[in-house]
């Protein structure tokens, strides 16, 4: 798969739920549709020379979103919604409801 731009996959999971923090990285963390900071997480590389992410890279963002790659890329192209994302991570016992 060809390597997707930085600030594209940011923008969808921000859309997607995830808050974008500034550190060293920008870290990317899922809030619940409620509004509940979860132990869901992903990061990217800010330098400019890390404008796209790599298929590798987006394979490691995955493992960190508990999805497989190709839930991975669902969920940044739309077919897999942020409720049925969220319902995925309850059912699967990632996050919890309130």
């Amino acid at each position: 798969m060809a390597p997707r731009k930085r600030e594209e996959v940011e923008k969808q999971l921000q859309r997607k739920g995830f808050r974008l923090t500034e550190t060293d990285h920008h870290k990317l963390i899922y809030y619940t549709i409620s509004g509940y900071k979860t132990r869901v997480w992903t990061k990217t590389s800010r330098g400019s020379s890390y404008k796209d992410i790599s298929d590798v890279n987006l394979s490691h963002m995955a493992k960190q979103c508990f999805l497989s790659k190709q839930d991975f890329i669902a969920l940044l192209e739309c077919p897999l919604s942020r409720e049925k994302y969220e319902e995925k991570l309850i059912s699967e016992g990632y996050i919890k409801v309130s």
